[in-house]
């Protein structure tokens, strides 16, 4: 029987930009966000660019595309939309934050948590893991907060609750190594360094910045 080969696959997971009140466009924050984000990311081999269909998502990724080489492959994923990806129960959370967690998960509609799981399952399936053949694979998806917080929680090999309590600032960066035999690795965790001060934080709780 023939093994299939597989190959180390980098994983770049980017927040979309800062978004107007409405979240239907960019602001110029934003735009200027996406456009250092993809300056950052010229040099990087990617093989695709993946991002959620929701506009503050369609129009980072498209801003990003452009500063790379115009062979790329820009791609709508409905996995990397925005949704809860994993509702836990009170016993699996910490007592003194369930209230808190659960709380701030019951804001969201009913069909949006329910029908999370699947596609964060989704999520994993096709973005995740070793890569098919004998060369390493880079491919950047340009997501929500939610859906980067459980990737990093699966990388971690957290408890599927753990994703709670995980924030990405927009325009941030995230990067996980799998390689074949390894345990995924966190290579960056909200990496802003592509953007000048007054652009960095912005999403992100105020209480939690640095």
């Amino acid at each position: 029987m023939t093994t299939a080969r597989t190959s180390t696959r980098f994983l770049y997971v980017a927040r979309h930009a800062e978004a107007s009140p409405d979240e239907t466009e960019l602001t110029e924050r934003g735009r200027r966000q996406a456009t250092l984000l993809g300056e950052h990311l010229r040099g990087t081999p990617l093989a695709a660019v993946h991002h959620g269909p929701l506009p503050r998502a369609a129009q980072t990724a498209r801003l990003v595309h452009d500063q790379l080489a115009q062979d790329i492959p820009l791609q709508v994923a409905q996995e990397a939309g925005d949704y809860v990806p994993y509702v836990p129960s009170r016993k699996e959370l910490p007592a003194d934050s369930a209230d808190r967690f659960l709380g701030f998960l019951e804001q969201f509609p009913e069909d949006e948590r329910s029908r999370g799981p699947e596609l964060a399952d989704a999520a994993l399936a096709r973005f995740t893991g070793a890569a098919p053949g004998d060369e390493p694979r880079h491919e950047l998806v340009v997501t929500h907060a939610f859906l980067a917080a459980w990737f990093v929680r699966d990388a971690l090999d957290a408890p599927a609750w753990r994703w709670l309590g995980l924030n990405h600032a927009n325009a941030a960066l995230t990067v996980v190594r799998y390689t074949p035999g390894r345990p995924a690795a966190l290579l960056v965790v909200n990496d802003m360094g592509h953007l000048p001060a007054e652009l960095r934080w912005t999403g992100f709780p105020p209480e939690l910045r640095v």
